[in-house]
């Protein structure tokens, strides 16, 4: 049956599936000529046909049979957004193996932690950063067999399996069940040092992929047969990037893949059909064009936010009348630029996340581009609510998806139950059984139901240090083993601008949280220097993939304080995947009061495994790493501690004037 016929939802036929893999299978044998991938050639795009594609991930899957990689065995794939990305990981699911995905810009130890605890058979790597981290475990872990480099191992591993009929993949295939393990994805940002291996099976991620299409259907279902293409940038070695793929799949979009933060700079060749996005990317194309008004004068700015009410009241009316529909014709000239940045084809935005106010969903739908806001968590499989063709509440991220059941609790968290919840998390039973509570997942989301059975996210639930995000207040921060609970009032923790520090929320004084946390942990008699606990703590907070750099300032001083320094690139990934704003500069992201959170958490962490006199209980946060150039890092890698001293002095003062004035107030 064609796209244009809505009878006929892929969703329900997903949902019979056994495995991954069938989805492709399933294409090439319907129409081996559909076109269901499209691949960079420079600035252009070349498609890949459903049948070609079967084709090279058999081939791929066949080298993986004959390089040992049995039933169940983890495959560890350690790259960025690309093709081959897709290629290998279906291949891995049509072997009856589990996908290991892993950002190519994790920490060694991060790196190190995935592999001890996931024992891979295999493994396919980017950089040669992580060749030679997962290289370096091999005598360690006996079961870990090739690692292959990404730019020529797929070759190496389709040549390994050359002579092999193409019916032991289909063997494997056929033994493939829904509740068998298709991925196991530690999520990127956490508090924690230790990361969690969330287990996925391929049953979870085609019901929230089925799911979430059959709430699109009505609105692909109008589009020509073909013509239905959607755009990535999500980072497919997070949650949010393989539901998206799989989602796509299972729709019948033709997907094209590239790298994270440059969908805006691809779009307008590759012209999508089906725009899949977060809220931070629709609010800077807003405000790109609201800025772009204001340079040209007041009368432009007040036009456009003239065709802002007009777009938003349109999309609010129930009834679309001809004087409406006029009213709206009037500011199209206007509306046209806003779809031309997507490459004027988009015929349904799906956002991830939610996050998009009620405001800009009105006005991207009276533009022309209507939003659907969908949510969900990586043990949910990516979604477990969104909004629905014709039953769209704009600010929300809408109803549960079919076969899904949310209760909210009386301190507002969404517990889920029902399909697309995960199986647990990897080789840790306790921490699997704790995250449910009499059958319902606890999704650590914070949520407030604006209609019968409509859905608005307000904060989250960080599982591993249980601190709770909610707009203008920060609140209980109860941490796993601590006897007490500690409360951080946001005007004492979050200093001013005028206060004088360079980054203004950067500088964040723990208060009393780190220090009556360590008061029962007495000076070792014999054991560890200070210098040798010092350099453990900056170990410890360097093992998280945001950060990049510490140094911990005691001698001198009253209390321990730190500079830390962030991964641009992470930083840009957590920008991503928090949803803000493309225009945000990074000095910006660093002040971010959700990222100083969040490192705050590492530091309290920390702090625990020290003596009172060693804990930190101020820090400040810089969006550029030291450097070998800048003469603050020797070749070898490590701080001149002196220099970095010397150079940040006024900083460092600021965090103990901070310090200070918090007290004073208090």
């Amino acid at each position: 049956m064609g796209m244009g016929e809505v009878g006929f939802t892929p969703g329900t036929r997903a949902r019979q599936l056994s495995g991954l893999s069938d989805l492709i299978y399933e294409a090439a044998t319907s129409d081996a000529h559909a076109e269901v991938f499209s691949v960079p050639v420079g600035e252009d795009w070349e498609r890949i046909a459903a049948g070609e594609f079967a084709t090279s991930v058999t081939a791929a899957a066949k080298g993986l049979v004959a390089a040992g990689v049995g039933e169940g065995d983890r495959v560890l794939l350690v790259a960025g957004n690309h093709q081959e990305w897709v290629q290998f990981a279906f291949a891995v699911w049509a072997a009856r193996a589990v996908l290991v995905p892993v950002s190519p810009s994790a920490s060694a130890e991060r790196l190190a932690h995935v592999v001890r605890q996931t024992r891979p058979a295999t493994a396919l790597v980017e950089s040669d950063r992580a060749a030679r981290v997962v290289s370096g475990l091999q005598r360690e872990i006996p079961d870990l067999g090739r690692v292959w480099r990404l730019e020529s191992g797929l070759a190496e591993i389709v040549s390994l399996g050359a002579y092999m009929d193409a019916s032991a993949v289909r063997f494997r295939r056929d033994e493939v069940s829904s509740e068998d393990a298709a991925v196991v994805l530690y999520p990127m940002s956490t508090v924690s040092r230790w990361m969690r291996g969330v287990v996925l099976s391929h049953g979870a991620l085609l019901s929230a992929a089925a799911g979430l299409v059959d709430r699109m259907w009505p609105r692909l279902a109008k589009l020509e047969e073909g013509r239905a293409s959607a755009l990535l940038d999500a980072p497919l070695s997070e949650i949010q990037g393989v539901a998206s793929l799989v989602g796509c799949v299972v729709g019948r979009v033709r997907v094209g893949v590239v790298a994270p933060g440059t969908l805006l700079r691809r779009v307008a060749r590759f012209r999508p059909t089906v725009l899949v996005c977060d809220a931070g990317l629709l609010e800077s194309v807003y405000e790109r064009e609201r800025d772009r008004a204001r340079s040209t004068g007041w009368d432009s700015l007040g036009t456009f936010n003239a065709s802002v009410d007009v777009a938003v009241q349109f999309d609010r009316a129930p009834k679309k009348g001809a004087w409406r529909r006029l009213s709206r014709s009037m500011y199209d000239w206007s509306f046209a630029k806003v779809r031309e940045v997507f490459g004027n084809r988009v015929h349904l935005a799906v956002c991830w996340g939610g996050g998009l106010s009620e405001r800009m969903d009105g006005f991207f739908a009276g533009v022309g581009v209507p939003v659907m806001q969908v949510f969900g968590t990586a043990e949910a499989a990516g979604v477990f609510v969104a909004n629905a063709v014709g039953d769209r509440v704009p600010g929300t991220v809408g109803r549960a998806l079919p076969g899904r059941d949310v209760w909210v609790s009386p301190e507002g968290e969404a517990f889920v139950r029902g399909g697309g919840v995960f199986s647990g998390y990897w080789g840790e039973g306790d921490s699997s059984r704790s995250a449910f509570r009499e059958g319902w997942l606890a999704t650590g989301v914070a949520v407030e139901v604006v209609a019968e059975g409509v859905f608005r996210v307000v904060g989250r639930l960080r599982a591993q240090s249980a601190l709770m995000e909610v707009p203008g207040r920060f609140v209980a921060l109860e941490h796993p083993g601590a006897d007490e609970e500690v409360v951080g009032e946001g005007d004492a923790v979050f200093a001013e601008e005028a206060a004088g520090v360079v980054a203004p929320t950067a500088a964040l004084p723990l208060g009393e949280q780190s220090v009556e946390s360590v008061d029962r942990v007495e000076p070792a008699v014999e054991g560890p220097s200070d210098a040798e606990l010092v350099a453990e703590f900056e170990a410890r907070l360097r093992a998280h993939p945001l950060i990049s750099q510490v140094l911990v300032i005691v001698e001198g001083r009253p209390f321990a304080s730190a500079l830390v320094t962030l991964v641009r690139d992470q930083l840009e990934y957590w920008r991503l995947v928090n949803g803000r704003p493309l225009s945000m500069a990074p000095e910006e992201i660093a002040g971010d009061r959700d990222l100083l959170r969040e490192v705050q958490g590492l530091v309290y962490e920390a702090n625990r495994s020290v003596p009172r006199h060693l804990a930190v209980r101020s820090f400040h946060v810089l969006a550029e790493e030291f450097t070998v150039q800048s003469g603050l890092v020797h070749p070898s890698g490590q701080l001149r501690r002196e220099a970095v001293l010397r150079a940040f002095s006024e900083e460092i003062d600021g965090l103990y004037r901070v310090r200070r004035d918090s007290e004073s107030s208090g």
